[in-house]
């Protein structure tokens, strides 16, 4: 614009034509047009776009996942915008009309806490303290800030607003009632607190005091609680109908109830009775059976009264919840070994002539060993005399050492037992009591230490693995014994030994009915009839195959999860990787391929929406709808299967089949309306309603409401190539914000394996605990790519070279990528392809690397301390993709380590290592950057203390977020390093350093 003006200017100077009054004029009137020009474009760059920054990150807000509900009836939508260091609210609105959107303050919130009524009357939802308080009550040391609840009537201005307030829920299906916790006053011994019971209808409020828990049933017509008050006056079971508003006392006792479970219809409940007994480290358990809830039934189950078959070196234990069966003649519960109490040492009798004697004698010993020539040695003497002791005697007080033995048969590492400690101490065994034959029954021991009870409780799985334990541990394979139990008589009866479970696919899974079970072997499923005894080969006469070829682990034959069983239990959904499969129980009929187009079309049918949380299986009489994405397009969307006719099938029927990321379908609970989510890389998840056929949807959400204020990514570019192994995959290709074609610009490969179909993915901006957030990058101007990684075999760093560097190539050509200013960065495992890329090509002029595995043979025998868990197990069957330990392929395991080629490395390292990690061992950080500093290469460690595998601390992700964009701003586009960067940090002054860049 100035230049444009002075050049005007110029031209009127030199041309001959204009008097030099008529110039001055026409230059006054050109400065006034230039002025008022450049007014104009500054308040329109104003207006324009921005690239984000780190610190407007802090008051970004948006709609955190499962922010969002419908009301049962569709007729209302209720979602949170939350923010890190802003306040948040609650939009609430019309389906039917936008415009009726009202905000309602909800304060600093992590997560939002919201819920409607049954009867879409009313919605509850609490208010937080607002930012500004949190941050002046933690600079002032006080006491936690109290919680508000805001109840509202759909439709109507009426709020009411309860203070100081804890959980809450509506009495279920009768929403008759709002019940809320408060909070437990004071440190007593007592665990109950006082339960607020508001009456809607009526505006009335009910307190019950010292309320331990409460459960209602389904229907919302009783609500059970237990009170455990001081002194335990008043302990007991109580049942409120809150209907007639009646209270029945069902048990009363000095004793602890718990463990409140309503049955699934909500006809009958079972709870826990737990009493003190000296001799015992644990409380002794009972159970308490309540049904016939208008004339309540109670069976007290105290196996100390009634022990028949009852082994009473065990007692009932808190640590699983009580429940009743199916036809309410059993009970169901858990039980463990009792433990006696540690003994106090018996008190001996004094004998004080005898105490005065040697005290006398002690003194005499110590006056005599004792030089007095000051008041201090006198001092020195008296305080000999009060601990009973003189120099030469040495305390008899025995103290047990502080070790762990670590023996090599031992199952499971020392230090995964540490972990574990807590979880053994209190495991518990399943059994089950007989109402009407008053025996108990046993179902499991120390020889099975698992069981799940099967659908209507006939039958129950039980399995083990201890035979097999160490040798999983070690390499991973993993093994497990199988066992049928009658849930009438508790027999049990073997049915698999050692059998192989490549991935979660192959394990056995119940039928709706609770009569068969669907497992996978030796690359196909199985059904087995419990009742017949029979095992049936399903997939045998398929003309496909179930194994998940894509699988590049060190497992045999893992199989693609099945959809599961059909709510009649008639038949099978299974997956080949395209197509769903539904396979009868019967050889009447054959095996339809239900969907079609998956092979054909590269079409991935990846899972059915289930829409309605109480079914049980999939209920094939009705459409099913199912989640739909292009292999090779990266489209998503949804489809729906209409029910077979007469053994025939029409395909799938594509409702939504867009590029862009679309799922979360739900569907209103007592109405037609329907939701489901859609976003982009640079646009922001929004919800869209629509009616079943998804047909027309509107956006009801205006998520990210400040998304236009900042530069986005332009848009995204699929990059086939080719791997130098031959492999065929994708990239993602995220373009800078204010892209123009034609022009390069600095780049970013970000990579975890295969991550391609995150191309329509929205990264909301965020300080995650990677220090990685896509959309920044490309907001301030790179462009992001992420390469899908393949692996072979006793490769897995080399595969990322054969990978990425292909992708790269490929990706250059589009023209986007300046190939002089490309940076890596990948966190944990993408942190090791990161720190072994560098020692395989100085293409990057960049790169960072967090929590990087650096050496592959000194980390194979490390330990994974977040699970106490030994690493061999996850290089040899998981991602390490190693085929045995190092000792067996000493060359390939120091092939893939990026330490043996550390003197290759001539590209800027920043590494993020924490000193907790209990992932990767902090040990792998300064081993690599010893190494890299030792050869002197360039090479910066960061390491926040105390912190794990990733960064949890709000302080920290918020530092390393900016340092890590600072490192690739100066290599990668030419901005000045900063002195941390350039010149390091002295210890001594890191506190003034750290106090600079705070923000």
């Amino acid at each position: 614009m100035q230049a444009f003006f002075f050049l005007t200017v110029r031209r009127y100077e030199v041309n001959p034509l204009f008097s030099l009054p008529n110039l001055l004029t026409m230059r006054k009137q050109l400065l006034i047009l230039w002025l008022f020009a450049l007014t104009f474009q500054l308040a329109m760059a104003q207006d324009a776009p921005k690239p984000m920054s780190w610190k407007d990150v802090a008051t970004w807000k948006s709609m955190p996942g499962g922010g969002y509900k419908l009301s049962p009836d569709g007729q209302w939508m209720a979602y949170v915008l939350t923010g890190i260091e802003v306040d948040g609210e609650l939009i609430l609105q019309k389906t039917a009309d936008p415009a009726s959107k009202k905000s309602f303050p909800i304060g600093n919130a992590n997560f939002a806490s919201f819920e409607f009524s049954e009867n879409s009357q009313w919605i509850a939802f609490k208010e937080y303290p607002k930012f500004a308080e949190k941050q002046a009550n933690e600079k002032a040391k006080g006491k936690p800030l109290k919680e508000k609840l805001h109840l509202i009537k759909l439709g109507t201005e009426d709020k009411k607003t309860f203070e100081g307030v804890g959980g809450f829920s509506f009495n279920g299906e009768a929403a008759s009632h709002l019940v809320i916790n408060l909070p437990k006053e004071g440190n007593g011994e007592a665990k109950g607190a006082d339960l607020l019971i508001y009456h809607l209808a009526t505006g009335k409020s009910q307190n019950l005091g010292n309320v331990r828990e409460q459960a209602v049933n389904k229907a919302g017509t009783h609500l059970a609680y237990t009170v455990d008050a001081a002194n335990s006056q008043g302990n007991g079971l109580y049942l409120l109908n809150m209907e007639s508003n009646s209270i029945q006392v069902l048990d009363s006792d000095e004793a602890g109830y718990q463990s409140i479970n309503w049955t699934e219809k909500g006809d009958a409940f079972a709870v826990l009775k737990m009493k003190k007994d000296k001799k015992y480290k644990q409380d002794k358990g009972a159970v308490l059976g309540v049904k016939n809830l208008s004339n309540p039934q109670v069976t007290l189950y105290e196996p100390a009264k009634d022990s028949t078959g009852f082994d009473q070196k065990y007692t009932i234990t808190p640590n699983r919840r009580p429940m009743w069966s199916e036809d309410l003649t059993r009970l169901f519960y858990g039980i463990h070994p009792l433990v006696l109490a540690e003994k106090e040492s018996p008190k001996k009798e004094v004998n004080t002539d005898s105490l005065k004697k040697d005290e006398s004698e002690n003194l005499a010993k110590i006056m005599a060993d004792t030089t007095i020539k000051s008041i201090s040695d006198l001092q020195k003497a008296i305080g000999k005399l009060n601990s009973g002791k003189s120099d030469d005697k040495k305390s008899n007080d025995a103290k047990k050492p502080e070790m762990t033995i670590w023996h090599w048969n031992d199952d499971r590492l020392q230090s995964r037992q540490q972990v574990m400690e807590n979880m053994d101490k209190n495991y518990s065994f399943w059994a089950m009591y007989d109402v009407a034959g008053k025996k108990h029954i046993a179902l499991q021991d120390s020889s099975m230490r698992d069981l799940n009870i099967l659908p209507f409780q006939h039958f129950a799985l039980g399995s083990d693995q201890q035979t097999y334990e160490l040798d999983i541990n070690l390499n991973g394979q993993n093994y497990r014994d199988y066992f049928i139990i009658d849930l009438k008589t508790g027999a049990k009866t073997p049915l698999f030994e050692k059998f192989y479970q490549p991935s979660f696919a192959s394990m056995p899974r119940p039928s709706t009915d609770g009569k068969k079970l669907l497992y996978g072997k030796d690359g196909h499923f199985y059904v087995y009839d419990i009742t017949t005894r029979t095992h049936t080969n399903i997939t045998e006469k398929l003309p496909v195959s179930v194994v998940d070829v894509e699988d590049d682990h060190n497992v045999i034959k893992p199989l693609y999860n099945p959809l599961g069983w059909s709510s009649d239990s008639r038949y099978v959904l299974v997956r080949d990787g395209w197509d769903i499969w539904q396979i009868p129980m019967s050889s009447k009929e054959i095996p339809l391929n239900l969907t079609q187009n998956g092979k054909k079309d590269k079409i991935r049918y990846q899972y059915r929406i289930s829409l309605d949380p109480e079914e049980k299986g999939i209920d094939l009489t009705k459409t099913v709808y199912l989640r739909t994405y292009g292999e090779n397009t990266k489209k998503s969307g949804i489809a729906t299967l209409a029910p077979a006719k007469m053994g025939l099938t029409a395909g799938a029927k594509f409702l939504l089949w867009e590029d862009a990321n679309i799922q979360g379908l739900t569907k209103a609970k007592k109405a037609g309306v329907y939701t489901f989510t859609k976003e982009k890389f640079n646009q922001p998840t929004q919800v869209f309603l629509a009616d079943a056929t998804l047909a027309n949807p509107k956006q009801i959400t205006e998520n990210a409401p400040d998304a236009g204020k900042f530069a986005w990514s332009s848009g995204v570019k699929l990059i086939d190539y080719v791997t130098a192994k031959g492999d065929s995959l994708q990239a993602a290709l995220f373009l800078p914000a204010g892209y123009v074609e034609g022009q390069k610009y600095p780049t970013v490969v970000y990579y975890y394996e295969k991550l391609s179909q995150t191309l329509h993915n929205w990264s909301n901006p965020g300080y995650s605990g990677t220090g990685w957030s896509p959309s920044l990058y490309t907001s301030n101007g790179y462009a992001v790519l992420i390469p899908d990684i393949v692996y072979k075999m006793d490769d897995p760093g080399m595969s990322a070279v054969w990978a990425v560097l292909p992708a790269v190539d490929a990706a250059i050509k589009t023209g986007v990528i300046d190939e002089s200013k490309m940076g890596l960065h990948g966190h944990s495992w993408g942190g090791y392809q990161t720190s072994f890329l560098i020692t395989q090509t100085n293409r990057f002029k960049a790169a960072a690397a967090g929590a990087p595995l650096t050496n592959m043979i000194s980390m194979y025998d490390l330990i994974y301390w977040n699970t106490g868990g030994g690493n061999m197990s996850i290089f040899e069957a998981s991602q390490g993709r190693f085929l045995g330990g190092p000792w067996e392929n000493w060359e390939a395991y120091e092939r893939n380590s990026p330490i043996y080629h550390v003197k290759k490395v001539q590209t800027p390292l920043l590494l993020l290592h924490n000193d907790k990690d209990g992932a990767v061992d902090f040990t792998q950080g300064v081993e690599y950057y010893n190494a890299l500093r030792r050869l002197k290469k360039p090479v910066i460690m960061v390491q926040y203390l105390g912190e794990n595998h990733g960064l949890g601390k709000l302080e920290n992700r918020k530092d390393y977020s900016v340092r890590m964009m600072e490192f690739f701003d100066h290599h990668l586009k030419g901005l000045p390093a900063p002195d941390w960067m350039s010149k390091g940090v002295p210890r001594l002054k890191l506190g003034e350093h750290l106090e600079e860049r705070a923000f």
